[in-house]
């Protein structure tokens, strides 16, 4: 019965922070600010979802779920790997940035 309160709590904070990184992927207006969302707040909330569905198979089969787990580590391994090699990339191929990204030194004026 408590599984079931948690499972649904881990899906609602999960949910939430992969639409506040959706929100931000499209709202962001250049390319390094664009990536914060992808890359840290759904990142977590793939992580939420992912711990919920152990945390059901774990209540609703016997043992620990280790396909999640596998997963999980994955997922929260690779997407920060992947989003700094999108800004090495980016950063490379002297891509322009607006005037409100800090810590590059090619920025385009408005």
């Amino acid at each position: 019965m408590y599984s079931e309160w948690i499972v649904s709590i881990l899906l609602l904070i999960g949910g939430a922070f992969i639409l506040i990184g959706s929100i931000g992927l499209i709202k962001m207006p250049d390319f390094f600010m664009r990536l914060h969302g992808p890359t840290k707040a759904t990142t977590l909330g793939m992580a939420g979802v992912l711990i919920a569905a152990m945390v059901f198979f774990s209540s609703t089969q016997n043992g620990i779920s280790v396909k999640e787990l596998l997963i999980t580590i994955f997922l929260l391994i690779t997407a920060p790997i992947s989003g700094y090699m999108l800004i090495k990339s980016a950063i490379h191929h002297k891509l322009k940035a607006k005037k409100g990204t800090k810590g590059l030194d090619n920025v385009e004026d408005d």
